[in-house]
């Protein structure tokens, strides 16, 4: 009886020492797309007043998990029964990211800026609806990263059972959540902390140097990572497309890989953004012909 048990533990170490080296590979191999997964959301989890940036990230951070809980089971499914579904699922996410890179950037070149003076209870409700609108759109974003991220980590695990490939692939879910999310919350409030450091040191000595530096460099991190997030979001989807569309491979294929996938994402980009601006020109037009 006593030796069983033991064998049982025997067999659960072995078990998670395998979940862990695995674990070990695919984070390594998801660390690109977890770079920019970090670049991404720090960008869309940041320009919220002080007191609404840790609700907002933990909003964000609870849809990241509930993606992830829906993401492993349907990619295992599909794996075994219409493994071609993922590849389209890829690409359609690839185009989504495409079409969020763009837009940030026609917004920045072509959008008109609010007027100055608005009602306090129109401020208000603006916020409000700003937030909830950016929350969806980061939770949206996250659920394309999160399928790419769980993806890749099942291409390691693949000659693996499937106790191993799902404790794998929740692993690296769970990594990656907490990792980006974690890092995330510590540059938003990179500010308060900068405060507490100079009412700490009485605004004086190395304290206080520390304190002032964090505070003035973070609306710096936050302008860098809307920048490299945008372009992140660009190379993302470039690189879907040039992975999984089989005539990219050989399209510019004596060009450094990053310049090609970006290249690719912002003409996938462009073709989303238009498609999409007449799809809704289309329905505009049919609401007011005929509704």
């Amino acid at each position: 009886m006593a030796s069983g048990f033991f064998a049982i533990l025997d067999d659960i170490a072995a078990l998670m020492d395998d979940v862990a080296i695995n674990a070990k590979l695919a984070t390594k191999k998801t660390a690109g797309i977890l770079g920019d997964d970090l670049a991404v959301n720090a960008e869309k989890s940041t320009g919220f007043v002080s007191s609404r940036e840790i609700p907002v990230l933990w909003a964000i951070t609870k849809g990241s998990f509930i993606n992830k809980l829906i993401i492993v089971p349907v990619t295992l499914l599909l794996n075994v029964f219409l493994p071609a579904a993922i590849i389209v699922i890829l690409i359609l996410g690839g185009f989504y990211l495409a079409f969020e890179g763009m837009e940030k950037i026609a917004e920045y070149f072509f959008h008109k800026k609010q007027p100055a003076k608005q009602a306090a209870a129109g401020e208000i409700k603006q916020d409000a609806e700003s937030e909830k609108v950016k929350i969806k759109s980061a939770v949206t974003t996250d659920f394309i990263l999160s399928v790419e991220i769980v993806i890749i980590a099942l291409s390691t695990v693949l000659n693996k059972n499937l106790t191993v490939q799902i404790l794998t692939l929740s692993v690296v879910s769970i990594i990656a959540t907490v990792g980006v999310y974690g890092i995330v919350a510590l540059v938003v409030r990179m500010d308060d902390f900068g405060f507490s450091l100079i009412k700490k040191s009485n605004k004086k000595g190395f304290l206080n140097g520390l304190g002032q530096l964090l505070v003035k460099a973070l609306p710096i991190v936050i302008k860098t990572f809307s920048v490299v997030g945008t372009i992140a979001l660009l190379l993302v989807s470039g690189g879907i497309f040039a992975h999984n569309i089989e005539f990219l491979h050989h399209i510019l294929s004596g060009w450094p890989s990053l310049l090609k996938e970006f290249i690719f994402g912002v003409i996938g980009g462009i073709l989303a953004l238009v498609l999409i601006n007449i799809g809704k020109k289309f329905f505009r037009y049919l609401k007011q012909t005929y509704f």
